[in-house]
Formats: structure tokens, sequence, C-alpha cells
């Protein structure tokens, strides 16, 4: 793994749940859309989505942001645009029986604004116009889970 995505190890996965059950499938995920081909790194995202956004946002959520935010960074990862996309996507949903793991997720995704500012200056204008477009959602973000601010 080197030095991408290597707090990974540091994450309780197994003690954490998505919208499928355990997150302990989370790592593996992460690493395909890391140094998957294209179709496998296509594949882990969308289930990856489907899994900790798409729908509601879980615990395993807010302990996956930081790694979408590296994998958002790291040019050899081939859909950058659809990381960015993600973030987007939990930063829209929640959980309606759990605010504090909606609160988790949002302030995990607002905690990466300075990347988001970093990637609207990229040299790949698909990526520069994600991370504008999602710099607008954070500017933008208010919910009832979320603190003022």
């Amino acid at each position: 793994m080197g030095t991408v995505l290597k707090d990974m190890r540091h994450v309780r996965w197994h003690e954490l749940r998505h919208a499928k059950g355990s997150a302990s499938q989370v790592p593996g995920m992460l690493s395909r859309i890391a140094w998957g081909d294209s179709e496998s790194a296509d594949d882990a995202l969308s289930d990856l989505a489907r899994w900790i956004g798409a729908l509601a946002v879980f615990d395993a959520t807010a302990a996956t942001v930081p790694f979408l935010w590296e994998l958002a960074s790291m040019e050899a990862v081939k859909d950058r645009v659809g990381v960015l996309a993600l973030l987007g996507t939990i930063l829209a949903h929640g959980h309606t029986r759990h605010p504090e793991w909606t609160r988790d997720a949002h302030l995990a995704v607002q905690a990466g604004r300075a990347t988001a500012e970093r990637l609207a200056g990229d040299g790949d204008p698909a990526v520069r116009a994600a991370a504008g477009e999602l710099l607008g959602e954070l500017g933008g973000h208010a919910c009832t889970a979320c603190p003022p601010r």
C-alpha cells in the first residue's frame, strides 16, 4: 500500500456499518478505486456509493471520507470526478435515525474543503469542474444535523 491509504489500517472497519452490513470490505474497495483497472475501479466506486452514501449515510461513511479525499487527490485514480461526486452525494444525504452519523459524515466532507480548493485548479478540466461544483455544495450546505457555521 505504501503511503497512499496507509491509515486505513488504523480504522476498526469490522465495527462499522454501511447499508449492506459490516464495513470490513471498505478498505478493499478503496484499494480497488486507487489501483484497480478501469472496470474494477468503477465497480468498486459504484458499490461504495451505494453502501455509504447514495440513500443514507452510516457510521462507516465518516471513516471513509478522508480516504475519498486522498483518492480525489491522486492523479493515478481513474475516476477522480466520480470520487468528488460521491463526496457531494454524502454531503446531500443523512440518516434519519442517526443524526450523529449525518453530522460526522458531513463534517468529514467539509474538512476536505482545502483539498477541493486545490483540485479546483487541477490540470484536468473535468476534475476542476467537479471540484468547483463540490465547493459550491460545501458553501451552501445547511442541514439540521450540522452545527451552524
